[in-house]
């Protein structure tokens, strides 16, 4: 018996065959994403352990004679000398410690774009907590009270 000619049959996309593989299997789908994988991994690329510190160092120093810019983002002189200063160091095998705080004491505590941790930095970071602890406390108490 064969279908009438009203009724015909529907291809699906599954039953396609390319080669040995059916377009909607999961051999095919699998296959596509470890290429996919296999083709970000060969071509990414790739940047030394000491270019990526180098970076992340010259993103923490400002520049010296700019306003609020990074010596990574500038490009005047002193943020150039800055920049070689840092690859120096990293080259010489000093820690990210070592190279801030050298730099710290040869161009002063303002050329870090992000205040210190210890002294004075301390304040820095611990009294707007405070404040806005304060604030929250003198309201809870405030409203109490009415």
């Amino acid at each position: 018996m064969s279908p009438s000619p009203a009724v015909q049959p529907r291809l699906r996309l599954g039953s396609f065959r390319l080669g040995s593989f059916r377009l909607g299997s999961f051999r095919l789908w699998a296959l596509a994403l470890v290429a996919v994988v296999a083709l970000a991994f060969f071509t990414a690329p790739t940047t030394s352990n000491a270019t990526r510190r180098v970076a992340h160092l010259e993103s923490l120093v400002k520049c010296p004679s700019c306003q609020d810019l990074s010596v990574a983002q500038s490009t005047s002189s002193s943020a150039l000398a800055v920049r070689h200063e840092i690859v120096t160091m990293v080259a010489k095998g000093q820690s990210d410690t070592q190279i801030l705080t050298a730099i710290e004491a040869a161009y002063g505590p303002s050329i870090l774009l992000s205040p210190s941790t210890s002294g004075v930095g301390t304040l820095l970071w611990l009294l707007p907590t405070a404040v806005f602890v304060g604030l929250g406390v003198t309201m809870v108490l405030l409203r109490r009270r009415r």
